[in-house]
This record gives C-alpha cells, sequence and structure tokens, in this order.
C-alpha cells in the first residue's frame, strides 16, 4: 500500500513541477540556513574529552576585595593565585591536580632551511598529561621531581616536532626556546582538545593547538612570555605573577568518585575560612566553587554570543520558509479537491487521503533535505573562511547529516499536517456536484 502512496505522490509532485521546486527551494534554504548554524553550535558545544570529562573539577577561590569586579556571589576571577595554587597543590587532596596558563616562545630551529618563528604553548605542571589523557607518540612528560628542579625539559606536539625534526623524531633532542635550550623529553599524538578548556576564555579557547609544553616553574624564572589576562590590585600593581594579588592560573583536579567530590568539596570551603582568618578573602558572599568540566564551560559562555544570534535567526528563517511551505501545501491539496471527492465516493476513506498527502509532504522534505545539505556544506565553507579560531571546526559530520534529512522530513510532514487534514475533510457531494 505505501508504494501505490508513494506511486501517487511523484506522479502529483512532477504534475506541478513549479510549486514543487518552490517548495524544495523553500525547504531547502531554511535547512540550509538552520543546520549550517547547529552544526557550528555543535561542533562549539561539545565535550572535547568523551569518557573523562566527569572526572575533571574547576575549584574556584575568590582573593579580590570588595572593591575589585562585581561583588555577586556567583562571580568568578580571572584566574588563580600563584600562592593559593601552590597551596592548594600542596595539600595533595585530589587524586591529580595542575596549574598551567597559556604563553608563547620564539623557536629556534637549528636547519639552514627554517627561519625563527614564534609558537604557542602551556607551562603546566606535571600531572597535566596524565590528567587530560594526552596520548603520547613516543617518549613521556616529566615528573614532580622535575617540576621542582625547574628542569629545562620540554614536550612538543607532533606538528611542531614533525617541522623542527622531520620523520625522525626529536625526542632526546634540543630545541631552542628565547635563546635557551630543552631537551625534548616527549611527543604528543597531535593532542587537540576543543574546545581548548583549560585555557583563559579570553585565550584561544578554538583553533590552533598547543604546539609546546613547558614546567610552569621554569618559565616563571626564565620570565618567558605569559598569554592571558594578569589582574593584580592593592600594593601589586607592578604586577607580580607570584604574589597573592594577581590572579592568572588555570588550576584544575581529578576526583574519581562522587564521595572524592564532597570531599574536596569541603576541603576548599576549610582552606576558604583559614585565609579569611589570615586576612585574606574579604568578601563573604564569594564562597568557592568546584565546576564539572562541561558545567565549567557553561559557566565561561564559551560560545560566542554572536553565534547564538545566529542561531536564532536562521532559525526564524525556517520558520518563515515551513510557513511558506503551508501556505504551498494548502494551495496544492486544495485544487485536487475534485480528485479527492472522487476518491471518497469510490470508498477511500479520510485516513487513505491523509496518509496519502502526508507521504507527499515526506517526498518534499526529502527534496529539501537533499537541497538543504550542499546549501549547509556551502554555509559551512563560508564560515571556514572566517578569522575566528572556531571558523575551522565548522565540518559537518555524519550525525549532523542524518539529522538534516530527518529535520526536513519531519518539518514539511508537520508543514503538511494542516493542508492535509483540510483536503480530507473537504465534503465530497458538494464537490461532485460542483463538477
Amino acid at each position: 500500500m505505501l508504494a501505490y502512496y508513494v506511486e501517487l505522490a511523484v506522479n502529483s509532485l512532477f504534475r506541478a513541477r513549479i510549486m514543487t521546486g518552490l517548495m524544495v527551494l523553500a525547504i531547502g534554504l531554511g535547512i540550509g540556513a538552520s543546520m549550517t548554524m547547529i552544526t557550528v553550535l555543535h561542533v562549539m558545544s561539545g565535550n572535547p574529552l568523551p569518557g573523562r570529562s566527569t572526572r575533571l573539577y574547576v575549584p574556584m577561590l575568590d582573593p579580590r576585595p570588595s572593591s575589585q569586579g562585581s561583588t555577586e556571589g556567583n562571580s568568578t576571577p580571572d584566574g588563580f593565585t600563584w600562592v593559593d595554587a601552590t597551596n592548594l597543590m600542596s595539600a595533595k587532596r585530589a587524586d591529580r591536580q595542575a596549574a598551567m596558563s597559556s604563553g608563547y616562545a620564539a623557536v629556534q630551529p637549528g636547519r639552514d632551511d627554517l627561519h625563527p618563528f614564534f609558537e604557542t604553548g602551556q607551562y603546566v605542571t606535571s600531572d597535566f598529561f596524565r590528567m587530560f589523557n594526552a596520548q603520547f607518540l613516543i617518549g613521556t612528560g616529566w615528573t614532580a621531581a622535575q617540576d621542582g628542579e625547574r628542569a629545562h625539559v620540554v614536550v612538543l606536539n607532533a606538528l611542531l616536532d614533525r617541522k623542527l625534526f622531520g620523520d625522525a623524531g626529536g625526542v632526546g633532542k634540543i630545541v631552542r626556546l628565547n635563546n635557551v635550550d630543552f631537551r625534548v623529553i616527549g611527543v604528543l599524538d597531535d593532542w587537540r582538545p576543543q574546545p581548548k578548556f583549560y585555557a583563559q576564555k579570553n585565550g584561544h579557547i578554538f583553533g590552533e593547538s598547543d604546539q609546546f609544553f613547558l614546567p610552569l616553574q621554569t618559565a616563571l624564572d626564565l620570565n618567558f612570555g605569559f598569554n592571558g589576562r594578569l589582574s593584580c590590585w592593592g600594593s601589586d600593581g607592578n604586577k607580580k605573577r607570584q604574589s597573592d594579588k594577581c590572579t592568572w592560573l588555570q588550576f584544575w583536579v581529578e576526583l574519581d568518585s562522587p564521595a572524592r567530590v564532597s570531599s574536596y568539596r569541603r576541603f576548599l570551603i576549610n582552606y576558604w575560612h583559614d585565609q579569611q582568618a589570615s586576612g585574606r578573602f574579604p568578601r563573604n558572599n564569594a564562597p568557592p566553587h568546584l565546576y564539572g568540566l562541561m558545567a565549567w564551560l557553561r559557566h565561561e559562555q564559551v560560545i560566542p554570543s554572536n553565534v547564538s544570534m545566529q542561531l536564532w535567526l536562521a532559525v526564524g528563517f525556517q520558520f518563515v520558509c515551513m510557513l511558506s511551505v503551508v501556505a504551498l501545501l494548502l494551495a496544492k491539496f486544495l485544487r485536487r479537491s475534485g480528485e479527492i471527492s472522487i476518491r471518497r465516493a469510490l470508498g477511500a476513506k479520510r485516513r487513505d487521503i491523509f496518509i496519502q498527502f502526508g507521504v507527499e509532504s515526506a517526498l518534499i522534505g526529502g527534496f529539501g533535505g537533499v537541497l538543504g545539505l550542499m546549501v549547509a556544506q556551502f554555509g559551512l565553507w563560508t564560515v571556514r573562511q572566517r578569522p575566528d579560531g572556531y571558523a575551522r571546526l565548522a565540518q559537518m559530520d555524519i550525525q549532523m547529516l542524518i539529522s538534516a534529512i530527518v529535520l526536513a522530513i519531519v518539518a514539511s510532514v508537520l508543514a503538511g499536517f494542516l493542508p492535509a487534514w483540510r483536503a480530507c475533510n473537504v465534503p465530497p457531494a458538494l464537490r461532485l456536484k460542483e463538477q
């Protein structure tokens, strides 16, 4: 029976080619516009570490004076102070913990065919690689002892390793950063979580991956360049990074069970009270927070507001397109009132007419979905030409491809519901009498 309805629908669509084309075009443009922005939002809001994100948390403390920034209890500073990060690291209350900050360095290749160039990287403590499950192609990270020794060691991402050392690899070799020699002890397997959740919001959350990793204390001692915001107050206006009046670090912990999470929250509250007793943390309405990875991304609102606005505009455009399809289907189905009346007189039920028109709407949606995919691919190509960091991530995966087709079919069937209902309720006797 379904094959019969499909045959009727195909014949009907070919008899009214212009109207069919207009409906397919309306659906295709609406689906293409909305799927372009839905895909962008999808890649930007994805889980950067699937399977591990539930174990990663961001403790947040607010040491700022009441006169600094917002006084709302749910506000957060720009980062951690060196003093607080050091104290929490020394307490060792988490399964793993790491402090980090973004930076940059001049790379001086030992090759005649390469000129010196700048690269971005991260200054981190030793637990960083295991905590974030950064996979090594070869070698390993450094130890906590090497953190304390201010060791001149470096981990490279695979892209920079290939650029400097080719297929031979650089483990065990020397790379020169800012006129300082570092021994390469590991190479990551093109590690680039998106979004780059461990970076400051005002840094490069999307796009380029970090190409080198240095011990944090080593970078501090050598006065390497830091990215991100350094926010200071009080007498430390000269911005001393080791001060307890300057926030600039990111700090993450790994907690492997709900019990550990509860215990760490209590530890943070106790630490907050202890610091208040010593004259720090003057904001009584700003207690410590502990955010999970995905909750932290939502809190930091890593998705730019212009992307959300463009999504709503695209959805609104699709709604307008679907209203146009409703009007065209209503006109098309009601024009066939005579045909419907004859079929009803010959014994067809209202349900049969309704299903027939539903199949016709679904076919229009299928064709519109294919057109919408092509429009969406063009839209994503235009997004990738933009200078924004997230632009190069705008790629449609299988999930989005299937979603586009399903969305087009569902939208067209829903659009055809009212026209089909009106058509199958036409009084047969009245229409036959007019013939």
